[in-house]
């Protein structure tokens, strides 16, 4: 895997070069300090996944993403941030972001983060998770109906629009319709997202 670390910190760079040049099967191919460099960067060389600070000089993490995500959509993008806070992680996660790691608590698994996000895992640290989901989930969960409520449970339990609508009696159209207001409701992303959502809220 090819890896563009994008931080304005040159101790962070150092020392996440340093730890996955040790790994066999992922190889660090440029080091940039802000999101227009990244962006120029990935119209020479795109990489597989990319570690991408928030808060940079020139361009932030979060308008970069996007850039990149809307020409380069194939590129996975892990932010490594010091900011954990619930507007940073949704906007993040909004603007395509695979991956959303708090600096201080996860460099030491930096690579198996790295390896779930190219296998079209999310990855979110417990800090993350608990911003995202805990907060105001229950107001948000009180908004939708006894029908959207009915589609959530079936896409988390892994059914295809197809499948939910052959279940719910109602046509693919509606099913995608209703999946898409969820989403809206929940200020979530994807399906992905979702089931994070429902099974953290089980807890």
């Amino acid at each position: 895997m090819d890896i563009l670390i994008v931080d304005d910190d040159c101790l962070i760079c150092q020392s996440l070069q340093l730890l996955l040049d040790k790994e066999e099967d992922i190889t660090v191919v440029g080091v940039v300090e802000n999101g227009r460099e990244a962006i120029s960067f990935c119209e020479k060389i795109q990489p597989d996944l990319i570690l991408m600070d928030i808060q940079m000089p020139v361009l932030n993490g979060i308008e970069s993403t996007k850039m990149i995500k809307r020409n380069w959509p194939h590129i996975k993008i892990m932010m490594l941030t010091t900011f954990q806070d619930k507007m940073n992680i949704r906007l993040a996660l909004k603007a395509g972001a695979e991956g959303y790691i708090i600096k201080s608590s996860a460099i030491k698994d930096m690579a198996k983060q790295i390896r779930a996000i190219e296998s079209n895992s999310m990855v979110l640290t417990p800090e993350v998770l608990d911003k995202l989901v805990h907060q105001n989930q229950s107001a948000e969960f009180l908004e939708l109906t006894e029908r959207e409520k009915d589609v959530m449970e079936l896409v988390v339990e892994g059914l295809s629009n197809k499948e939910i609508a052959k279940q719910l009696y109602l046509s693919e159209g509606t099913v995608r319709n209703v999946l898409s207001i969820v989403l809206d409701k929940l200020e979530l992303r994807d399906r992905t997202q979702l089931a994070i959502y429902y099974w953290q809220r089980q807890k």
